[in-house]
């Protein structure tokens, strides 16, 4: 495909990015503030400038070297660009936006949803090997847009977002008999038979949060409400399952997916502990999600793979995981174990933490970055990150 031509105003971006650091080190705060605490941002985020440099392309493709197809993903993508937004960098937001957009939406974002999968086919071509979205990446898009149009004062990035929040309910928000309104997974695969296959770790709250404020006729407060709900009924003894199902009167296992908490579900608990606790729904939530933290302290480490009803785990779980629990441990002010966790988790730099493939990266990035104060947010939902404040504070 052939990349269209890039406004003026991002080339200009680009290329003040682009600038000699001496440059930005010789501007006052008060001068050129929001590049100065970009700069500072990225330059003290080692795991974030390792994240860039194995897995960013140089177009702003993020690729995901752990699959045969060296694929590429719309959750790739939209993760890049909040993180982006987290480390302060505009040129790595605006570079994997454009890629999706190009990609992964045929350069027609503003009428079709991004495909959920992009790499290299059986016959040696590259393109989109499924052209199903996945909701939660557009949730994701949606709300690093949202926030970066507020925080770096860009307000074109809000009418992104306005058009991909639109297109989302059009094609996956259902209303489920007997439960009410729900995002459904993707648009295509979830719904048959009168039940509906459901993901757990696709609606966080923060999110949800944000969009209400942003958009508060569209559902989404509501669709908060409804989430915690649904976790309620699929955590038996504590447990997220990876997937659920709504068969019309209750959540059951999925037939096909069965009920295991795994490497999805590890993100409901990331969600939880990052979700402000002024938040009205946040104590359901914690209540809900009781099972890791008993499980640590029975046996010291969280397993691979849950039995959601049984509780009971297989498996070692990857260090990525470690790093997820640790707002949840300290959401519970379990200052010990989240010690414990933390000391999984390789130093960026370290050989260790050079092999740890795509998805673990994202759940240190998320986990330990939240531990280490680059960000939070606030019980509208609205991001906070470290780099926000630095200059005016006098850092």
């Amino acid at each position: 495909m052939s990349a269209p031509s890039v406004p003026g105003r991002r080339r200009l971006l680009r290329a003040l990015a682009l600038m000699p650091l001496a440059g930005v080190l010789g501007a006052s705060c008060s001068e050129r503030a929001a590049g100065c605490s970009e700069w500072r941002a990225q330059a003290a985020w080692p795991d974030w400038q390792s994240f860039v440099a194995r897995h960013a392309q140089h177009d702003g493709r993020i690729i995901d070297f752990a699959n045969e197809d060296m694929r590429s993903t719309s959750e790739s993508q939209s993760y890049a660009m909040i993180l982006a937004l987290i480390a302060g960098d505009r040129p790595m937001f605006d570079a994997a936006l454009d890629w999706m957009h190009r990609e992964l939406a045929g350069g027609r974002i503003e009428d079709t949803l991004p495909a959920w999968l992009w790499g290299r086919a059986a016959d040696g071509s590259w393109g989109v090997l499924d052209d199903n979205n996945a909701s939660d990446a557009e949730l994701w898009t949606a709300y690093a847009l949202i926030e970066a149009a507020r925080l770096w004062n860009a307000p074109e990035y809000a009418e992104t977002a306005r058009t991909l929040l639109q297109l989302l309910k059009r094609d996956c928000l259902v209303t489920l008999p007997g439960f009410g309104p729900m995002l459904l997974p993707g648009r295509r695969g979830f719904a048959a038979d009168g039940a509906w296959t459901l993901n757990p770790s696709y609606l966080p709250l923060p999110v949800l949060r944000r969009l209400h404020g942003f958009d508060p006729d569209g559902g989404w407060g509501l669709l908060a409400e409804r989430t915690v709900a649904m976790l309620e009924g699929c955590t038996p003894v504590g447990f997220a399952p990876d997937w659920t199902r709504w068969n019309g009167s209750e959540f059951v296992a999925d037939p096909e997916r069965g009920i295991v908490g795994s490497y999805d579900a590890i993100r409901v608990y990331l969600w939880a502990g990052m979700t402000d606790v002024a938040d009205p729904l946040a104590a359901r939530v914690s209540a809900r999600l009781g099972g890791p933290l008993q499980m640590l302290r029975t046996r010291g480490r969280l397993a691979e793979r849950v039995h959601t009803v049984l509780g009971t785990g297989t498996g070692e779980a990857p260090a990525g995981f470690s790093a997820a629990l640790l707002p949840y441990l300290a959401a519970r002010g379990e200052t010990a174990l989240a010690d414990a966790q933390r000391a999984r988790v390789p130093a960026p730099g370290t050989a260790e933490a050079e092999r740890l493939p795509y998805y673990e990266r994202t759940l240190v990035l998320f986990g330990r970055g939240w531990s280490e104060g680059r960000y939070r947010f606030d019980v509208d939902g609205r991001l906070l990150p470290a780099w926000s404040s630095q200059c005016t504070t006098g850092r």
